[in-house]
């Protein structure tokens, strides 16, 4: 029997039972939920550096998205919230449309 000890999307549990297979699962309590998003979080990034075509990282990029908003949760804002933080950020940063690769600074 193969053991992952992963958070997992809702639904696999029952995807898994309906294959007609058994699985264990437990429900975390709020600490482990963040730590485990986050390790789902740089799993997933790992996942979409290693993508090999364009699909495939769009797959990533979607799970990715579902991690963050879950994370987004976790810490008290919906996504709307999150996604003011973000235009206001490239409001007052930028984007990174304009593909700007920082090579040094001079600080003298």
């Amino acid at each position: 029997m193969p053991t992952y000890n992963k958070l997992v999307r809702d639904k696999i549990p029952h995807i898994i039972t309906s294959s007609g297979k058994e699985c264990r699962t437990r429900i975390l309590d709020p600490e482990e939920y963040k730590q485990e998003l986050r390790t789902k979080l740089r799993e997933e990034a790992d996942e979409y550096a290693e993508a090999g075509n364009d699909q495939d990282a769009l797959e990533e990029l979607a799970d990715m998205l579902e991690v963050i908003r879950a994370l987004a949760e976790v810490h008290g804002a919906n996504v709307a919230q999150l996604d003011k933080l973000r235009a206001n950020k490239a409001e007052a940063r930028g984007g990174f449309q304009e593909r700007v690769y920082l090579i040094d600074v001079d600080e003298a």
